[in-house]
């Protein structure tokens, strides 16, 4: 019988009106993978945050090898043995990579009251080195490596001093296929050790395949405890929905032509070191989709055609010849832009959700054709697109912050919607939500298609690629590599073969 490491008893947690948790306990046990799955806002990462020493505790319990925990932050935590791989992006800016690594843990290094940077560069190089990052170099600044670099960099930060408890929180979804299985080794290691992961994915295969126990919630509220092997994806569906999955997911059209009409043209565009020389066309009411390795340049495309790539070269031009080289032009041009980096780059977290919708339509929410904003109109804006794109909420004065992944993306999306966006350029749209939510944006990307607007869907999920656009084109070291159409034969084989 397995010897139970963390007790989780009568947890609850409330923001405002929000039930975020209720009453919620079970059990997870040492030497196992023990994923947490549930719906966008059913409690999943708003309990491992008290855990962890992020969310305040409320009422309940944490009970770690039969001790009573109270975490006070990350760091308290990490002395108590537990934990987190955040979701976004857990490293701060402005410091090196040794100094995020050993965060709130330079006591090791202090020598007479100086810190010996020298040694703690020197430990963190061999830890990088020990984890197989060996392009990573403890005294770089940590802003000098991308999204994916910096979840590595959390990794070691996260798992070196052993801890008894690791939290990984939707961490694969900002991961190539190769980091996740470097993700994957450190979990079986850590599991293999006799120590404990608690492991978060909408990724019901992935649960599956890498997880021992999975425990269930729904609304807050715990739904059972199973064993992996003992179910399949259908049966977590249920279990995670309380009904069955129905209904559209991905397109089910063949065979629409094309529009010939061309909204945005892109042409022989680089950004020094990341992409070079690429050009295509986007048609009025296409879904065109750009999938490659994370490396690919694929996710410079976005902010190329957004003009947020301040040393693009070339051209992006807009069918009435109107350039594209801020984004400033660019919004008020319709276009649209989500970036992968959501927390950082799409929203802003500590506004509320109203001003997070109304951000880009402040010129159109005033009195007449004064420059006077004119709140009324703005409360109603946000409450109206809020509810269009179903986030769930306390009301539009709640911080962003408070959501779940799901419901910022939600939020996101509203903002867009809300300023009528013809163009949109979706960079991992659907990154760290769940089925149902997923399914959400599918069907509203289909409905926009369907209105003639224009789409460009980035996206390292070549499922979701080859289910809902119209065209596809891959990308390799920076360059176009290939082009596809639509069509009930594609499958990941044909794409990943112009992949690599």
């Amino acid at each position: 019988m397995s010897e139970v490491r963390l007790q989780v008893r009568n947890i609850s947690k409330t923001f405002g009106v929000t039930k975020a948790l209720q009453n919620v306990s079970f059990d997870i046990n040492k030497g196992e993978v023990h994923a947490l799955i549930g719906e966008n806002g059913s409690g999943k990462s708003t309990m491992t945050n008290m855990l962890t020493g992020i969310y305040p505790m409320e009422t309940g319990k944490f009970i770690l090898d039969g001790e009573e925990i109270h975490p006070e932050n990350q760091v308290h935590a990490n002395n108590i043995g537990v934990s987190i791989i955040v979701q976004e992006l857990g490293t701060l800016s402005g410091l090196t990579v040794a100094e995020n690594i050993f965060l709130g843990h330079e006591e090791k290094f202090i020598t007479y009251g100086f810190r010996n940077t020298q040694k703690m560069n020197a430990e963190a190089n061999r830890l990088l080195q020990e984890y197989g990052f060996t392009h990573i170099k403890a005294s770089d600044m940590i802003d000098n490596y991308n999204f994916e670099d910096r979840k590595l960099i959390e990794i070691v930060k996260a798992t070196y001093f052993h801890p008894k408890i690791v939290v990984v929180d939707e961490t694969t979804t900002a991961l190539s296929q190769e980091g996740r299985e470097e993700l994957y080794k450190h979990m079986n290691r850590i599991r293999d050790e006799g120590n404990t992961v608690i492991f978060i994915s909408h990724d019901l295969s992935e649960i599956l395949d890498k997880s021992d126990t999975i425990t269930i919630l729904r609304d807050g509220i715990y739904i059972d405890t199973v064993k992996s092997k003992d179910v399949n994806e259908e049966d977590l569906k249920k279990l995670m929905v309380g009904r069955e999955v129905t209904g559209d997911y991905y397109r089910s059209d063949y065979g629409e032509k094309i529009s010939d009409e061309v909204v945005l043209s892109v042409k022989n565009v680089t950004v020094p070191g990341i992409i070079s020389d690429v050009s295509f066309d986007l048609h009025q009411g296409e879904i065109l989709g750009f999938g490659g390795l994370s490396e690919s340049g694929m996710h410079e495309i976005g902010k190329a055609i957004f003009g947020a790539s301040y040393d693009r070269e070339g051209e992006v031009v807009l069918a009435d010849g109107t350039h594209i080289n801020d984004i400033t032009t660019a919004i008020r041009n319709s276009i649209a832009y989500t970036s992968k980096d959501r927390d950082n780059e799409s929203i802003v977290l500590n506004q509320s959700i109203r001003d997070n919708i109304v951000m880009p339509s402040l010129n159109f929410l005033t009195f007449g054709k004064t420059p006077f904003l004119n709140w009324h109109r703005i409360k109603e804006f946000a409450k109206e697109y809020a509810k269009e794109m179903s986030v769930k909420m306390v009301n539009t004065d709640q911080f962003v912050s408070e959501l779940s992944g799901g419901n910022k993306q939600k939020v996101v999306l509203a903002r867009w919607i809300g300023k009528n966006s013809n163009i949109l350029v979706l960079d991992s749209p659907t990154r760290g939500i769940d089925i149902k939510v997923k399914q959400d944006i599918y069907q509203l990307m289909n409905r926009l298609r369907k209105e003639g607007k224009s789409i460009i869907m980035i996206s390292e999920e070549l499922m979701e690629l080859i289910g809902m656009c119209d065209r596809i084109i891959l990308m390799k070291d920076g360059k176009l590599s290939g082009e596809v159409l639509r069509s009930p034969e594609l499958n990941e084989q044909k794409l990943i073969s112009l992949m690599v």
